[in-house]
């Protein structure tokens, strides 16, 4: 019987213990991760305007875990070694015969005064403090951004920025107060969003141009003060500072004997492997993969990564070498709070359609009908 250990909790993890399990009905998996508990990040979008409280967004993970036979370690992982066979932990070591890491990735906080911005998906604590700092604001200015990691374009998340700048817009003026506040995104790509597709940044800044929304593009971020973001371009006075950093790989990769990329995260082959390790994979945030500059590694292009990894150790396991390979696909819908902005791009182009507002509830569906598998 094999035994296969998968590190995490989240959208990869997940996905990898369902697809090992079908793959590899008898085998013993153990799950590594400091928490059972999922927080569906996705959603962290609406919990400034209450349309989400933070309940909502957790998953108790017991129940999954008895369905899919799966066996919980409640630890951090320190460590791997022993080309992937040991798990090194803050309660132990774990051996295993087929490992798959998707322990996520961390925020690169180098930037002089960051400590003085809200991340907002670090998660529910931070979007909550966005909440709490919108109540108490009687108006001034709000400066939203992100920036990446330059030595690994695809360690970003932008989308969720673009989310939260539009939605407090949409919720500044449902309460009758946008003309307190002035709304400044900041950038240091003069077209950012690119990644989703050629015409996105325009078509987003066209967004943010009807809504009076004021950018600063194109400047390299030096810093940030109290209530000031830095850049080669200037400075931007704010109230309020929401910054998404650039993303690297988990903090115990960094003293691990494991092939590392140039921007710090597990480099990975096409088929999830990581490089050199035999029965070693990775998925989502954790992992430098292969393939197009514009490729994600968040929520679906997570999911996708996740079942490529679990089918590829399986036919390891069993002695096969026909490996699938990564399927490169970004689906997302930038939401307002009140309409929604469908982008689709693979290797054989984009699809953006206009705001729509069935496509907000498009994506409110969506969250519950994923989140049922893990209930």
């Amino acid at each position: 019987m094999e035994n296969i250990t998968i590190l995490g909790t989240g959208f990869a993890a997940l996905t990898a213990i369902k697809e090992t399990r079908k793959q590899l009905p008898n085998a013993k998996i153990t799950v590594i991760a400091p928490s059972k508990q999922m927080v569906y990040l996705p959603s962290l979008i609406w919990l400034p305007s209450r349309l989400r409280q933070s309940d909502d967004l957790k998953v108790d993970l017991t129940n999954y875990f008895n369905r899919q036979t799966v066996e919980y370690i409640q630890a951090r992982v320190t460590g791997v070694s022993e080309k992937g066979r040991l798990v090194h932990t803050d309660a132990g070591d774990h051996s295993n015969d087929g490992l798959i890491i998707a322990t996520g990735g961390r925020f690169i906080k180098k930037l002089p005064g960051i400590e003085h911005t809200i991340t907002p998906c670090e998660g529910i604590a931070a979007a909550e403090a966005i909440q709490q700092r919108l109540d108490t604001l009687a108006g001034g200015t709000i400066a939203i951004g992100f920036g990446g990691n330059p030595k690994e374009p695809s360690a970003m998340r932008g989308g969720p920025m673009f989310e939260f700048l539009f939605g407090i817009d949409t919720l500044l003026r449902r309460q009758g107060r946008r003309h307190q506040f002035e709304l400044v995104f900041f950038n240091p790509a003069p077209k950012p969003g690119k990644r989703l597709g050629d015409k996105v940044p325009d078509k987003v800044v066209k967004m943010m141009e009807k809504r009076g929304i004021k950018t600063h593009l194109g400047h390299k971020m030096t810093g940030f003060e109290a209530n000031k973001v830095l850049t080669e371009g200037g400075e931007i006075e704010a109230d309020m500072i929401l910054f998404m950093p650039g993303m690297t790989g988990p903090d115990w990769v960094a003293d691990s004997d494991m092939v590392k990329s140039e921007g710090g995260l597990i480099k990975a082959n096409e088929h999830c492997q990581v490089e050199g390790l035999e029965k070693t994979y990775v998925a989502g945030d954790s992992g430098s993969f292969p393939g197009p500059e514009w490729q994600a590694k968040q929520a679906h292009a997570a999911d996708l990564q996740a079942v490529t990894a679990s089918r590829n150790l399986a036919k390891e396991l069993n002695g096969q070498n026909d490996f699938e390979r990564i399927k490169h696909e970004l689906v997302c819908i930038i939401d307002t709070l009140s309409h929604g902005v469908l982008i689709r791009r693979t290797e054989k182009g984009t699809l953006l359609l206009p705001p729509c507002r069935l496509m907000h509830f498009a994506k409110r569906f969506f969250e519950k009908w994923y989140l049922r598998q893990y209930r």
